[in-house]
Parts: structure tokens; C-alpha cells; sequence
């Protein structure tokens, strides 16, 4: 792995991070306004069956707030218990809506389960954005969840795996792979080439960097990465928006390969990977950029509301909005009174649903676990009827 490391150091150099400038800036109230004027006066229009590789970006862009920073880089979750909910959440959260949502890839399984029309993912790093940016890309270029995987991990495709073959087979089969330094570079060149040659999204030098910095990670600790891993060996390009190297909180032993072949508590495996037809969805979802990630603070004043002012121009409802655990980050910094307002101007009706992990509340339908592992979900505008009075807060 000497050469691989090497290559994935190159992501990291103190050069590249101190150079590098935010690319996405707040914008004056106006100018959003201006955005969406006519907005309003679409009164036929509907969410689109496909997205332009133009409006994805613009989309992107001009929802975004400025980059901010977390504790983690967040390349994968770690809660175990995220998929108990979906029986129950299947039953109250409509399909064929409007997902929101924040973090990585459990966001894949909740909407397997929801089949959104479309999906926003909002979250304060800009690593996120470059995440989902790199899954965009190895979802269009899989034909089938073998290839995904193989991809996702910078490993050769191993023998004999088929459309057929189960999500276990198939990561029994990638374990016994090894990362290739070349397989990881030609991995990184195709990716690159698809979001820039392909979709003619203008990624900047940072862009660059982060997606190089999840792919190399992907691929140094394989199937076996968990929440704590590319942290505790290098410290993130400043685009990533982790605040430091090091150990970090909530690991539980959850590796990316547990969370796919976890159940949802009564014994189906509903990951996003569990079966061809998941995939199948999410690859046609991304192929029609359907799938827009946004960097935006959930207790800022911008990008959750851009993105409630196109849905109003679209006519989409939100089906559910996953949370994780982020509003115990809200209260404590003063800013729970602008999420409450920004998630109130989203179109909502009674079957609208917030998901969360680490929280309940009076309105929580049904949770499990206990800490980050509490997952539960609970109908929106109950909540939202009680949003605390006073103006945004800065």
C-alpha cells in the first residue's frame, strides 16, 4: 500500500489547503429573490422528469451557503439502527415526493424506501457535497451493484459475481481483494472525467481534492472503513470541513460493509445495496440528476429556504427530511429559532415526516436504541406549528 499511499498524500498537501478559497459565498437576499422571481408564476409546472446537467449545478450553487465545518468528514454513518424505522415509516412518510436529508450514504436507504422523485442533500461541509458528487459518478458508471462496490473501494471486479448475487456475496467476494494504486487511479480519472467532460459541472481545484480525498479513503480501508478511520490517519484538505485529525465519537465498531448487511430489526436487510432493484433506483435517479447535494447550515437563513422556494416553483412536497442528529447543535448555538422558520417554508402536508437519530420529542411516532442510535421519526408540521417566536438569529 506504500504507493497508494503516496498517491492519496497528494490530496492532503498544506499547499493545496492554505491556496484553496471557499467557492460558494453567501448571497445578498435580493439576489436569491431574483433567482426564483418567476418563480410563482409557473402555475402548471411540476417537478421535472429530468434535471440539465446546467440547472443541477446552478441549483447546487446558488442554494449554497458558505462552507462550513464539522467534527467529522462523515464518509460513512454510524448508526446501526437506521433501517428499523422504515416499516413504520413506510406506512405514514408518501412516496413519489420530495427527500431531504443530511450526511452520506444512509440517506441511499431511506430513500429506497420512500422513492422520491427528487432529493436534497443539505449539509454544512462541503466534503459532503464532494461525497455525493463522487457517488453521482459511481452510480452511473455501475451496471450493477458487483461493479458499484468494486468501484466505491478502488478494487478489481472480482470473478463470478452476477446482477443475481447477494450483497453478501458480493462483499465477501471484494474483501478478498486489495486495493491497486493503479485501479484507484484510473477509478479517480473516470470519475473526474464523467463529472466534468460528461456533465460539464466546472468543479474547482478543491472540488477536485475532496473527491480524491473520500475515494482515496474508500479505497485504503475498503469494505472495512468506519466512522473513525480516515480521521484518525491524515488530517482532511480544508474543503472537507473536519475540524481536526484524531479519534472522533461514535464509532460503535460499524463498519461501511455492517451497515449493508444489517436488517431492519425483523429480519430484512433494507440497505440501499440489499437488492438489484435498490440499486437499480438510485442509479436512474442520479443518472436524471435527481440527487442535488447543497452545502448549507440547518441553522442558517439561506439554503434550506432556496430550496423550499424552488420546491414551491415545482409544486413538490416533502416527503421526509432526515435530520440525524443535528438539531442538539442548533439549540445550544441559538440558531434553532432559523431552522424551525427555514423547514416551515418547505411545502409540507400531514404525512410529512422528519426522520432523526440521538432525539425524540412529544410528536416522535416510534425510535429504538438508545444515544446516536435512537432513531425515530415524527409528523412535521405538528412540530413546526410550535416554532419559537423572535427574529433570525445571526
Amino acid at each position: 500500500m506504500h504507493g497508494f499511499e503516496r498517491s492519496a498524500g497528494v490530496l492532503a498537501s498544506p499547499a493545496m489547503n492554505t491556496c484553496f478559497q471557499p467557492r460558494f459565498r453567501h448571497l445578498a437576499a435580493l439576489a436569491l429573490a431574483v433567482v426564483f422571481i418567476g418563480a410563482p408564476l409557473r402555475a402548471r409546472a411540476q417537478v421535472p422528469e429530468r434535471i440539465s446537467d446546467d440547472q443541477f449545478w446552478k441549483l447546487s450553487r446558488d442554494s449554497s451557503e458558505e462552507d462550513g465545518f464539522f467534527r467529522s468528514d462523515n464518509l460513512l454513518s454510524n448508526e446501526t439502527t437506521y433501517q428499523w424505522i422504515v416499516p413504520r415509516l413506510v406506512e405514514t412518510a408518501k412516496t413519489g415526493r420530495v427527500y431531504m436529508g443530511v450526511g452520506p450514504e444512509q440517506n441511499f436507504t431511506y430513500m429506497t424506501a420512500l422513492r422520491p422523485t427528487l432529493a436534497f442533500i443539505v449539509d454544512i461541509r462541503h466534503g459532503n457535497l464532494d461525497v455525493h458528487l463522487l457517488y453521482k459518478a459511481i452510480f452511473e458508471m455501475s451496471k450493477d451493484r458487483a461493479d458499484f462496490v468494486s468501484r466505491l473501494f478502488s478494487r478489481n471486479r472480482p470473478d463470478g459475481l452476477t446482477a443475481q448475487s447477494s450483497i453478501s456475496e458480493i462483499f465477501a467476494a471484494v474483501d478478498k481483494t486489495e486495493p491497486v494504486v493503479a485501479v484507484y487511479e484510473a477509478n479517480l480519472k473516470a470519475i473526474e472525467d464523467r463529472l466534468m467532460n460528461v456533465h460539464h459541472f466546472p468543479l474547482s481545484d478543491g472540488d477536485r481534492e475532496g473527491i480524491a480525498w473520500a475515494l482515496s479513503n474508500y479505497a485504503r480501508f475498503g469494505p472495512s472503513i468506519s466512522y473513525n478511520s480516515s480521521l484518525s490517519a491524515a488530517a482532511a484538505p480544508t474543503i472537507v470541513g473536519a475540524v481536526s485529525p484524531g479519534p472522533r465519537f461514535g464509532n460503535n465498531f460499524v463498519t461501511y460493509e455492517s451497515l449493508m448487511l444489517a436488517d431492519d430489526g425483523r429480519g430484512v436487510n433494507r440497505s440501499y445495496l440489499a437488492t438489484e432493484e435498490n440499486f437499480e433506483y438510485l442509479k436512474d435517479l442520479e443518472e436524471r440528476n435527481k440527487v442535488i447535494p447543497v452545502v448549507g447550515d440547518f441553522g442558517g437563513t439561506k439554503a434550506i429556504r432556496a430550496v423550499a422556494a424552488y420546491l414551491q416553483s415545482i409544486k413538490g412536497t416533502v416527503s421526509a427530511f432526515y435530520l440525524s442528529n443535528v438539531e442538539q447543535f442548533l439549540v445550544p448555538a441559538g440558531t434553532y429559532v432559523n431552522f424551525c422558520r427555514s423547514v416551515s417554508m418547505l411545502p409540507t402536508d400531514e404525512a410529512s415526516t422528519f426522520i432523526r437519530s440521538g432525539r425524540g420529542g412529544p410528536y416522535t411516532v416510534t425510535s429504538t436504541g438508545t444515544g446516536v442510535q435512537n432513531s425515530s421519526f415524527a409528523l412535521m408540521q405538528p412540530e413546526l406549528s410550535h416554532c419559537p417566536a423572535g427574529a433570525d438569529q445571526k
